[in-house]
C-alpha cells in the first residue's frame, strides 16, 4: 500500500473516532457532529475546502433524494394504520394464531415478506405499528419482538434482489439471479436465528428498553369503527405489490426502452408507490382529508431530525468517498490475498464501516473482487455475492442513516441502539459470513 493509502485509512478511523466521541461523550448534536466529521477527514486529507463542501452537499442530497420521500409517506402510513385501529386489529390476529409467547417468529415471518421486496426503511416503518401494538398486547419484552424483526429486514435488504446493492453485485459478477435468490434464502435462515432470536434471548435480561408509544390519536377517529382485517392486510400488501411491478417488469421484458418497463419503472418508484398507498390507505380507512391531514402531519413532525441526521450521514459518507478513502480501503483488502468469497466480504465490511452505506459498500466490493471471480470455475458467483451482502451489513454505526432510523423509530438512546442494533447487524455480517464460506465450501 502507497503512503498516500495508509494516510487515508489512519484520517478514516480519526473521522469516525472523532464522530464516535462528539455524540456519544460531548453529547452533541448528531448533524453537526457528523458535519465537524467530514471536515476533519476532508482537512485532513488535503481536499480543497470548496470541494470538501461541494461532497458533503452532494452526498446529503443523494442519500436524502432516495429516502426522505420514502421516510416521510411511511411514517404517515404508519401513521394511518395505527390511528385507523388497523394495526391493533392485526396484532390480535396474529396473536390467535401464534400465540403470545411466539409472535417473535411471526414479526420474523412478516419481515421476510415485506422485506423481499421493500427498502428497509420502508418495511420498518411500516412494521413499526404493528410492532408496538403486539408488545403491549403480549407484555413482552420490546427488544425480544424487535430484535428479530430487524435482522431479517436487515439481511434481505443486503442480500436478496431486487434491492440495489445485491443487484449491482450480480450484474458485476455475471451472477444467476435465481441462484442468488436460493442461496440468499439459505444462508438467511441461521443467520437471522443467531442474530435474532438468539441475540434477543440474550439482550433482553440486560438493555431496558421501554415500548414507545404510537402517535396520539384524535378521540373522534379513536372512537370510530376499526377496519375489518382485509381491509388492514390490503393496506400493507398495496405498497409491496406496487414496489414489485418494476421487478417484474423486468423479469418479463428485458428491453429498458419498452412501455411496459417504463410505466412500472414509475410506478415502482418507492417514493411513489408509498405516495399511492398513503392515498389508497385514508381512503379504505374512510379518513376524511382533514383527518388524514392531521394524522400525518403528527406522524411526519416526529422524524423531522432523522431526515437531518440522515442527511448529514449521507454528507459524511460523501466526503469519504472524495477523499479516495473507500480506494484505500479496497487497496488493503487486496493486499491481503485472501479468498475472493472472504475478500469480497472484508472489502465490503471495511467500507460500510468507514462510509456507513451498504449499497456503497456492494458496489466497491464487488468492482474489486469481479477479476477473480469472473471466468473461474473454482469459485461460485452466487455465494460471493451473498458474501458481499452480509459484509455490507457490518457494524452498523454513527455514520449510517439506518441507525438513526432505527434509534428513533424504536424510541431508544443512541447507547442502546448501539447495544442493539449495532450488534445486530455485526452479528448477521459475521455468521453471514461463515455460512456463506461454508456452503462454498460444501457445494
Amino acid at each position: 500500500m502507497t503512503p498516500e493509502s495508509l494516510n487515508l485509512l489512519y484520517l478514516s478511523t480519526a473521522s469516525v473516532a472523532v464522530l464516535i466521541i462528539l455524540i456519544a461523550w460531548a453529547r452533541m448534536n448528531a448533524f453537526l457532529a457528523l458535519l465537524l466529521a467530514s471536515i476533519v477527514m476532508g482537512l485532513g486529507s488535503g481536499m480543497d475546502p470548496v470541494k470538501m463542501v461541494k461532497a458533503f452537499e452532494s452526498g446529503m442530497g443523494g442519500t436524502l433524494g432516495g429516502i426522505a420521500g420514502v421516510l416521510g409517506l411511511g411514517t404517515i402510513l404508519g401513521g394511518l394504520l395505527a390511528a385507523s385501529g388497523g394495526a391493533e386489529v392485526l396484532a390480535k390476529a396474529l396473536i390467535r394464531l401464534f400465540g403470545p409467547k411466539r409472535v417473535h417468529w411471526c414479526l420474523m415471518v412478516l419481515g421476510l415478506c415485506i422485506g423481499l421486496t421493500t427498502w428497509f426503511a420502508v418495511g420498518l416503518v411500516m412494521l413499526v405499528p404493528i410492532l408496538i401494538t403486539l408488545a403491549r398486547e403480549t407484555k413482552e419484552p420490546f427488544l425480544k419482538l424487535a430484535i428479530p424483526m430487524l435482522a431479517v429486514l436487515s439481511i434481505m435488504h443486503g442480500v436478496m434482489p431486487p434491492h440495489p446493492g445485491p443487484v449491482v453485485a450480480l450484474q458485476a459478477l455475471n451472477a444467476d439471479l435465481g441462484k442468488v435468490m436460493l442461496w440468499g434464502l439459505l444462508a438467511a435462515v441461521p443467520v437471522a436465528a443467531i442474530s435474532g432470536p438468539i441475540f434477543a434471548s440474550w439482550v433482553v435480561p440486560r438493555v431496558t428498553v421501554t415500548t414507545p408509544e404510537l402517535p396520539p390519536v384524535d378521540p373522534v377517529v379513536a372512537a370510530r369503527a376499526k377496519p375489518s382485517l382485509g381491509v388492514t392486510v390490503a393496506v400493507l400488501v398495496v405498497p409491496i405489490l406496487l414496489l414489485m411491478t418494476q421487478t417484474v417488469a423486468e423479469l418479463l421484458e428485458e428491453d429498458p426502452n419498452h412501455p411496459i418497463r417504463q410505466i412500472a419503472s414509475v410506478i415502482g418508484n418507492p417514493t411513489l408507490a408509498l405516495g399511492l398507498s398513503v392515498i389508497f390507505a385514508g381512503i379504505v380507512f374512510r379518513f376524511s382529508r382533514s383527518e388524514s391531514l392531521k394524522i400525518g402531519e403528527k406522524a411526519i413532525a416526529a422524524v423531522g431530525m432523522t431526515l437531518l441526521v440522515v442527511g448529514g450521514g449521507g454528507g459524511f459518507k460523501g466526503v469519504l468517498e472524495a477523499s479516495g478513502a473507500a480506494g484505500a480501503i479496497g487497496d488493503m483488502a487486496e493486499a491481503a490475498h485472501l479468498p475472493p468469497l472472504v475478500f469480497g466480504w472484508v472489502c465490503a465490511a471495511l467500507v460500510r464501516v468507514a462510509t456507513g452505506s451498504a449499497t456503497v459498500a456492494i458496489t466497491t466490493a464487488s468492482g474489486l473482487v469481479a477479476p477473480l471471480v469472473i471466468g473461474n470455475p473454482d469459485v461460485n458467483p452466487e455465494l460471493v455475492v451473498v458474501g458481499i451482502g452480509c459484509g455490507s451489513l457490518f457494524l452498523s454505526h454513527l455514520n449510517d442513516a439506518g441507525f438513526w432510523i432505527v434509534k428513533e423509530l424504536l424510541g431508544m438512546t443512541v447507547a442502546q441502539t448501539l447495544r442493539t442494533w449495532t450488534v445486530t447487524e455485526t452479528l448477521v455480517g459475521i455468521t453471514g459470513l461463515f455460512v456463506a464460506w461454508g456452503l462454498d465450501l460444501v457445494f
